[in-house]
């Protein structure tokens, strides 16, 4: 063989990646990254907010129970188990989270300012307050942190269940509660928990 056939072969032989083939690995590396960057932020932002997530969902929860405890207890008749716009006893809107006040049923007009559980302190702006375990990490000493829930709300909305013949079901109502919170940097969330109520208990 000729010398020129010999390097033509090693050449061949040592031919690496083209430009663009290293360009289309970057892309795709570069791509899977930050595919892996955006489950962290996911995961960081479930995480913060994880606590305000689970007070949302308890008070909503906490709201609908009071609803059926109404009704079951025939506390409050069936007409008046909706917005105050309809002839009920709910206030319609975003409403901040107060106490249940003498009628036992949070988001109607006889709601009171709110006081600390156990200690009886004054919550801050009569909103609902959490007591949470302070640095030392143990609930029920000096060193608790009253937590304000000013920056949530609750809406109680009240709606029509049709029948199959387009007719209002008057023994069902729907009921949706949502509650909304807001926490400095970051969207408003809402956990929201949707229920037929019945004339029946």
């Amino acid at each position: 063989m000729t010398q020129k056939m010999q390097s033509a072969k090693k050449r061949k032989r040592e031919s690496g990646f083209t430009l663009l083939e290293v360009m289309i690995a970057i892309l795709i590396m570069t791509i899977g990254l930050l595919a892996v960057i955006a489950s962290f932020a996911t995961a960081i932002a479930a995480t913060a907010s994880g606590q305000e997530d689970l007070v949302a969902r308890h008070k909503a929860l906490d709201a609908l129970e009071s609803i059926y405890t109404a009704r079951n207890s025939q506390q409050v008749p069936f007409a008046q188990i909706n917005n105050v716009a309809s002839g009920g006893i709910f206030l319609g809107g975003a409403q901040q989270l107060k106490c249940a006040g003498p009628d036992g049923l949070v988001g109607t007009a006889d709601d009171v300012a709110c006081t600390a559980p156990d200690t009886g302190a004054a919550c801050p702006n009569g909103v609902e307050c959490l007591v949470l375990p302070g640095p030392d990490g143990i609930l029920g000493t000096v060193d608790d942190v009253t937590y304000s829930l000013t920056n949530f709300s609750r809406t109680i909305t009240f709606g029509n269940v049709l029948l199959p013949s387009g007719q209002v079901n008057s023994n069902l109502i729907a009921v949706t509660i949502a509650v909304t919170y807001q926490k400095p940097g970051w969207p408003a969330r809402t956990y929201t928990v949707n229920a037929l109520i019945s004339s029946y208990h």
